[in-house]
C-alpha cells in the first residue's frame, strides 16, 4: 500500500496537515538560519523500516540483538564524519546539537564548574550556558559579548575576561554570529587559562565541510555540530575530536549519560548526507552558500538597512531594524506575508524580553539548495528591504502585494527536489 494513502486512510488530519506543510516549503523561501532542505535520498532513509529498530551502545557492542545491519549504517556515518572533517573520533548518536553538548558538559565538568561562551545576545547558544537552560543551571555560566561599534568578537576583552573567570571550559560558536571566529586565538586563550576547548560549529558544519569557512578541529578539544542546517541533512547531532583517545571519553556519555536507545533511521540519514558532503558538489555548494548571503548583504546595505558586524562570512545576516524604528517581531511579519519565512532574533545589547527584539536573522542555506544565485538573491533583497521600510511606515499591504508575485516566481523558476 501507498504509505502516503495509508496516512490519509488512518488518519486524515495529519495527512492533511503534511500535504499543506509540503506545499507551504514549495511556495514559500525559507530563510531562516537553521533550516535547510535535505535530498531525495535522505528522505528516503528517514523513513526506512530500519526505525522499527532498537538499539542500545555502538557498533558490535550493542545491548540488544538484530543490530548488524544498523552497525553497517552507523559505522559509515562515523567513517564519513571522520573523513569529511579530519577527525580522529566521531560520534554520530546525538539526537541533536544541544545533547551532543550536553555529553560534552558530562564528560569534562561537574555541577558547579565555570564556563565561559559567547552571550546569547551576542549569538549564542541557549545549550551554552544560558540560564533558562539546563547548562546555565546547573554550571556557573560566565558569557563574553562583542565589541559595541563593530558588533565583532573582541579576542583581547575575551582573553581578559578569561583570566578573571578561569573558566573550566571556553566555548566558541553559536546560532546568530556570522561572522568567521578565530578559533586559534581562542585555543590560545583556553591554554593560557588552563581551560578545555569547545567549539559548537553546529552552524557552518556544512561551510566547514565545504572548505569555506576555517575548521576548528585543529584547535578545539572537541567539536559539536548538528547535521541539519547548512550540512544539509536529518535532525541531529554529532561530537568530534582530533584525538581518538580524547573521543573515547565521550562514548558513555552519550549512552547511558545523556541519552538512551539510538535512532536508526535518522543514523541512516545521517549516514547519507555525510556521503553527499563528500562529493565534489557540495564545496560548489558551500562556496555559493557563502557568495549568496554576501550578495543578499550588499543589497540590504545599499538600501539602508544595518548589519550587525556590516555583513557576514557565513550563511547568515543579523539585521538591526533599530533605524526602522520596527522590532524583529515586525519584521518578520512583514516578510511573512510576502511569503518568506525569518525569525526575529536578539542583536548585541538588545532588549531581554523576545517581543521587544530588534533583530532579523536570515540565512540563504536552504534558498541556495533550491538553486538561488546571487541575481535571485539581489532581486529577493529588494523585495525584503521593501516590506522592512514599508512596514516601518504603515504601509505594508500595498507593498506585499507586489511582492508575492516576486516570491512566487522565484519559487517557481526553483522548485525543491521533490516530485
Amino acid at each position: 500500500m501507498n504509505p502516503q494513502t495509508a496516512l490519509a486512510q488512518s488518519d486524515p488530519l495529519i495527512a492533511e496537515a503534511l500535504a499543506n506543510e509540503a506545499a507551504r516549503q514549495q511556495t514559500h523561501i525559507e530563510l531562516i538560519a537553521s533550516e535547510n532542505i535535505v535530498s531525495p535520498a535522505v528522505l528516503e532513509a528517514l523513513g526506512h523500516e530500519i526505525a522499527n529498530k532498537t538499539l542500545e551502545g555502538y557498533p558490535g557492542n550493542r545491548f540488544h540483538g538484530g543490530g548488524e545491519f544498523v552497525d553497517v549504517v552507523e559505522q559509515a556515518a562515523i567513517d564519513r564524519a571522520m573523513e569529511l572533517f579530519g577527525a580522529g573520533y566521531a560520534n554520530v548518536q546525538p539526537h541533536s546539537g544541544t545533547q551532543a553538548n550536553q555529553a560534552v558538559f558530562f564528560t569534562l565538568l561537574q555541577p558547579g564548574d565555570r564556563v565561559l561562551s559567547l552571550d546569547l545576545a551576542a549569538g549564542g547558544h541557549l545549550s551554552h550556558g544560558a540560564r533558562p537552560n539546563l547548562s546555565g543551571r546547573w554550571f556557573a555560566a560566565h558569557h563574553y559579548g562583542v565589541d559595541r561599534d563593530s558588533g565583532l568578537m573582541d579576542y583581547v576583552q575575551i582573553e581578559k575576561q578569561a583570566k578573571a573567570v578561569r573558566p573550566r571550559l571556553l566555548i566558541a560558536g553559536g546560532s546568530a554570529y556570522p561572522h568567521a571566529i578565530d578559533f586559534a586565538r581562542m585555543a590560545d586563550i583556553a591554554r593560557r587559562v588552563d581551560a578545555l576547548f569547545l567549539v559548537d560549529m553546529a552552524h557552518v558544519a556544512g561551510l566547514v565541510a565545504a572548505g569555506v569557512y576555517d575548521s576548528p578541529l585543529a584547535h578545539a578539544d572537541y567539536v559539536t555540530c548538528t547535521t541539519t542546517k547548512t550540512l544539509r541533512g536529518p535532525r541531529g547531532g554529532l561530537i568530534l575530536s582530533r584525538s581518538e583517545a580524547n573521543g573515547r571519553q565521550l562514548q558513555s556519555a552519550i549512552f547511558p549519560g545523556v541519552q538512551g536507545s539510538l535512532h536508526s533511521n535518522v543514523l541512516a540519514a545521517k549516514a547519507v548526507c555525510l556521503g553527499e558532503a563528500l562529493q565534489p558538489e557540495f564545496r560548489r555548494y558551500g562556496a555559493q552558500v557563502v557568495a549568496n548571503a554576501r550578495a543578499l548583504g550588499r543589497v540590504l546595505l545599499q538600501r539602508g538597512i544595518n548589519l550587525v558586524g556590516g555583513g557576514t562570512d557565513s550563511h547568515m545576516l543579523l539585521l538591526d531594524l533599530s533605524p526602522q524604528g520596527i522590532l524583529g517581531r515586525d519584521a518578520e511579519h512583514a516578510l511573512a506575508v510576502a511569503n518568506i519565512t525569518s525569525n526575529k532574533n536578539p542583536i548585541p545589547f538588545d532588549q531581554a524580553r523576545p517581543a521587544d527584539w530588534a533583530g532579523l536573522r536570515l540565512g540563504v542555506a536552504a534558498a541556495t539548495t533550491r538553486g538561488f544565485d546571487e541575481t535571485a538573491m539581489t532581486q529577493l533583497g529588494d523585495c525584503i528591504a521593501d516590506l522592512i521600510f514599508a512596514a516601518s511606515k504603515g504601509k505594508l499591504d500595498a507593498v506585499a502585494d507586489n511582492a508575492r508575485p516576486v516570491v512566487a516566481g522565484l519559487c517557481n523558476r526553483f522548485p525543491l527536489p521533490y516530485d
